[in-house]
């Protein structure tokens, strides 16, 4: 069954360390490995339909812009996800206030499984860097599972003098305060990420952010901006013509789309590992059966090719993490993310 057009958005902000590096190196062990540990209690599901609304479509409230990297990902499989449930999807934008508007909604939503959300990165962060969100991130939501996750790479503007990570550090060391990075907004990840690099390095670079990837890509393809982190996928053609200079990727592991690169970790600053990852949640109280449901339509959804495929070309890996593991998971990352804004001295303006 397809899934509705695109809603139209309301206004808001587009789709984001520790100072010891050990502090980061755990999240291998026990962030996506956990994932087997909870997988053979789940590993037999298979979808069935809704007991209480066999005819009423999934709305899924994504709170963030259309046309963001988890807005193209869940759109890419909705057609998947509406054959593997036997019931519509219906994909609804709700983006503004760093995802905190629309998952407001998601956690005020009717706790018999007719409405999810899919959140990203953000939804971990925004504790530390918003004074008051109406909701409890952890305490409020269902996790329903990760469903992937897409690197992320540090790119300069050719202008740069610098072909990697450790030429990089000792160019700006040279000259602090020259250089500025861009974001995609205050307290996003893709600002984190770029924070963390330069906690880390032990740099002094300025920050400009933005309103969006949009707008970020742009300026650093004219050189407004100098350096950023962005999502590998949409970089890879402007690395590939040479637009863009990549210096290295925040994944633990080099990344297919970008073999040649290699990773910030393995230049100079061990334990640096950062992806963007999206995950289907409900509101808290989510019945188990409801809960099993909609983690067997997602994972009998990604067992089809069309549906594996397009979340693949969108630059994501999939995890398809088991319920348990995924709320593992996500208190894990809010501590670690925690320990990041407050390395990094983030704050909202």
């Amino acid at each position: 069954m397809p899934i509705s057009p695109p809603t139209q958005p309301a206004p808001g902000r587009a789709d984001p360390v520790p100072g010891p590096a050990a502090a980061l190196t755990r999240r291998a062990a026990v962030a996506w490995t956990a994932a087997a540990l909870g997988a053979a209690a789940w590993s037999g599901l298979r979808p069935a339909r809704a007991q209480g609304h066999p005819d009423k479509p999934l709305r899924i409230i994504l709170p963030l812009s259309a046309g963001s990297g988890a807005d193209g990902a869940i759109r890419a499989i909705g057609n998947s996800l509406a054959k593997a449930l036997g019931q519509p999807v219906v994909i609804e934008n709700l983006p503004g206030a760093g995802g905190i508007t629309g998952t407001a909604q998601i956690v005020r939503a009717p706790k018999d499984g007719s409405v999810i959300g899919v959140v990203s990165n953000n939804h971990v962060v925004n504790p530390s860097v918003y004074r008051n969100i109406p909701f409890d991130s952890l305490a409020d939501i269902t996790p329903i599972t990760i469903l992937g996750a897409t690197p992320f790479v540090l790119v300069a503007h050719p202008s740069v003098p610098a072909a990697n990570v450790r030429e990089l550090i000792a160019y700006a060391r040279s000259r602090p305060g020259v250089l500025n990075y861009g974001s995609s907004g205050n307290g996003t990840i893709l600002h984190l990420g770029a924070a963390m690099f330069v906690e880390q390095a032990k740099l002094d670079i300025k920050h400009i952010p933005y309103k969006g990837m949009g707008p970020l890509m742009n300026d650093i393809l004219g050189g407004q901006v100098q350096l950023g982190v962005v999502a590998a996928a949409p970089a890879a053609p402007h690395i590939k013509s040479g637009a863009l200079r990549a210096l290295g990727v925040t994944t633990a592991a080099r990344v297919p789309t970008l073999p040649g690169v290699p990773t910030i970790a393995e230049q100079g600053l061990p334990g640096f590992e950062l992806d963007g990852w999206i995950a289907p949640v409900g509101p808290a109280g989510l019945p188990r059966a409801e809960l099993a449901r909609l983690y067997a339509g997602f994972k009998a959804a990604m067992e089809m090719p069309e549906a594996r495929d397009a979340l693949i070309a969108q630059g994501y890996e999939i995890k398809l993490t088991p319920p348990e593991p995924a709320a593992a998971f996500f208190r894990t990352e809010a501590a670690r993310m925690a320990q990041v804004v407050k390395s990094a001295h983030v704050t909202m303006d």
